[in-house]
């Protein structure tokens, strides 16, 4: 099977049956061709022989119809006198006879026959007969042998008055023979007086017309036989045939309706060439055509073993010939396949060890400028480039290790600048924190920070840098730093953010902000006076009351424009309130539909977690961002900080 698969073998299946289709169409085309032109021409030259036989056998039955004709006139023009009382008529009726013989070879035998004289008293029957007795010609009275007067040859011309041919018979008593005659009738006087004398015959013998027609010639066994106008056999190769079967005698025989409608035609005196049974039911192919001068036919049957015996000879010949053409061609075929599937299936060893890491594997060499030679030289090249693409691979994968390991490292020293422990100040009692942090890559620009300003003042701070990665990261560091640096008692966080935005906005060659949140919360009575620089606006959760947002303010983010006039808001917390601050990574956050997470959302959740803690309700909002992601990668970071205010420390 699996050589089947080759492409090879497939190239000489392919070429072998397409070419052997073609062959045996074009043969079998051929042989169809050949035998209906075979047909056309044999009908051709059967019509042609059928037509020279024909008028072979018509010219002898023409020129014996016109001397018995002849000789009746004679008779009718001379008033020859009755024989049978004239002894010089007697003679002159032999020597007619006589000559008859002698000038016609073609005439087996002739009589004068007459008609008793009514009212004579010598009314005797008159008929004297010449005939051939081989070589010799004798003579003998019919009326000593038969009544001749009962005879077709004699009472049919006599009673219808017209000449014409007999049927076939056997002339027992006569000329001992079968025989066909040609009868005329001759009278003497004229018009009302015209009296009826006799008949003039001549014989044809059936064995003359045996050998004429046995003498045509048709291929090896071909034969020829004759029809009289009954359909009766008059000469056939078979002899029980003649005069004892017929041609409807014989397709009733054979059950042949085809041979009966032939018979038909035949007389009818049509002609035609059809398909036939010959002799021991061999296929042959039947002309049929009319002699008219005694309404016979003569058929003529061609054997189709010998017929088309030429056109199988070729055919053979010629399927000889293809079959040693295709061994040549698939030969041919085997020696291209090879040429080109050997280079193949070499290159194929050598992809298989390239695939298992030998790009030194010695490649075939290729001399030939085909398309072969192409994929090789193609192949050779592209080991080459692999090689240097896998040295350049190596090599840059160190080099994405190494700085894969250094945002590692960037990684840990950006979350170590953030707030670790959480809860932070656990000795205060007027507040409990809680923040998570998850960046997008390793680094990212989120950041949270809470601090101290003095014992009642709590700083917050919760900034998103545009941008990921190592540059949001660095920008980070310098905000979070600038900002706790920055943050002093006797500032507002308006204030605090605009000295920032001054220090950021300066040389900011590459056009980053921040969003930031600041906020300071007097632990003593809650008051909370914040500055939003274009970030999400807080999340208020009460102790009582329902969740909502922080009014959102129109002021600028950070790093945009130096001088800018930041506004500060003042709110108050009551004991049990809790403030959820967040960047833009919560709300932005999409789904594979590309739905985004939104304030809806989060405020649905934190309504679902009013009561809960801090650490609860940051790892529950967490943990329903995820859930609303899925699969889908994380597009931004993301940070929760959550504080709940207690109240005042007590004594």
């Amino acid at each position: 099977m699996r050589f089947i698969k080759t492409i090879g073998a497939r190239l000489v299946l392919a070429v072998t049956l397409s070419v052997s289709l073609i062959f045996v169409g074009m043969l079998g085309f051929n042989h169809l061709r050949s035998r209906a032109l075979i047909e056309t021409e044999v009908a051709h030259a059967a019509q042609y022989l059928a037509l020279a036989s024909a008028n072979r056998v018509e010219a002898t039955l023409s020129t014996t119809a016109r001397i018995v004709e002849i000789t009746a006139r004679q008779l009718e023009t001379e008033q020859i006198k009755d024989p049978r009382t004239d002894r010089a008529s007697e003679q002159s009726v032999h020597q007619v006879l006589q000559r008859i013989l002698k000038n016609n070879p073609e005439i087996y035998g002739s009589t004068i026959a007459f008609e008793p004289a009514a009212g004579v008293a010598t009314g005797r029957l008159y008929a004297p007969y010449v005939y051939r007795d081989g070589k010799q010609i004798k003579s003998l009275q019919l009326e000593a042998a038969y009544d001749y007067r009962v005879q077709d040859w004699y009472q049919i011309p006599r009673e219808l008055e017209r000449s014409g041919w007999s049927e076939p018979y056997f002339d027992e008593g006569g000329g001992n023979t079968l025989m066909a005659t040609y009868s005329v009738p001759f009278y003497a006087g004229s018009g009302a007086a015209r009296r009826f004398l006799g008949v003039v015959t001549a014989d044809i013998s059936l064995d003359w017309l045996a050998q004429s027609i046995g003498a045509i010639k048709v291929l090896d066994s071909g034969y020829a036989f004759l029809l009289s106008r009954t359909g009766s056999v008059v000469t056939h190769p078979v002899t029980d045939y003649v005069m004892h079967e017929s041609i409807f005698s014989l397709a009733e025989a054979a059950n042949d309706p085809a041979l009966r409608e032939v018979g038909q035609s035949m007389l009818r005196g049509e002609s035609g060439f059809v398909p036939y049974r010959g002799l021991a039911g061999a296929p042959a192919r039947l002309y049929y055509g009319p002699i008219p001068a005694a309404g016979w036919s003569l058929a003529i049957v061609f054997p189709e073993k010998e017929l088309f015996a030429g056109i199988r000879e070729l055919t053979l010949t010629v399927a000889a010939i293809g079959l040693l053409g295709m061994l040549l061609i698939v030969l041919v075929v085997v020696l291209i396949a090879r040429s080109i599937t050997r280079p193949l299936h070499s290159l194929a060893i050598a992809a298989g060890r390239m695939s298992k890491g030998d790009f030194d594997v010695q490649l075939p060499a290729q001399t030939a400028h085909d398309e072969v030679g192409d994929l090789s030289r193609a192949f050779a090249t592209m080991n080459r480039d692999l090689q240097l693409h896998i040295r350049d691979l190596v090599a840059t994968t160190s080099a994405k290790e190494r700085i894969e390991g250094e945002l590692g490292i960037a990684h840990d020293i950006q979350m170590s600048i953030l707030p670790k422990m959480l809860p932070p100040f656990p000795h205060r009692e007027e507040f409990n924190l809680f923040a998570v942090i998850e960046p997008a890559k390793e680094v990212g620009g989120d950041f949270y920070d809470f601090f101290q300003l003095d014992d009642d003042h709590l700083c917050l701070v919760v900034a998103d840098v545009s941008g990921k990665g190592v540059p949001a990261s660095l920008f980070m560091a310098v905000t979070k730093t600038l900002i706790k640096a920055t943050a002093r008692m006797d500032l507002s966080p308006a204030e605090i953010l605009s000295r920032v935005n001054d220090q950021m906005a300066r040389d900011n060659d590459q056009s980053m902000f921040v969003t930031v949140f600041c906020a300071l919360l007097d632990l003593r009575d809650g008051t909370l006076v914040y500055t939003n620089a274009g970030h999400n606006p807080p999340l208020l959760i009460p102790r009582q009351g329902q969740p909502h947002y922080f009014p959102k303010t129109k002021q600028l983010v950070i790093g945009a424009v130096e001088d800018y006039p930041y506004q500060a808001d003042t709110t108050r917390l009551t004991p049990g309130d809790r403030l959820l601050l967040y960047t833009d990574g919560v709300t932005e956050a999409m789904n594979l539909a590309d739905e985004l997470y939104a304030e809806a959302r989060l405020l649905a959740v934190c309504s679902e977690m009013q009561e809960a803690a801090v650490f609860d309700l940051v790892n529950g909002a967490l943990a329903s961002i995820k859930a609303f992601a899925g699969s889908a990668p994380q597009s931004d970071d993301i940070t929760v900080m959550a504080i709940e205010y207690r109240g005042p420390a007590t004594a």
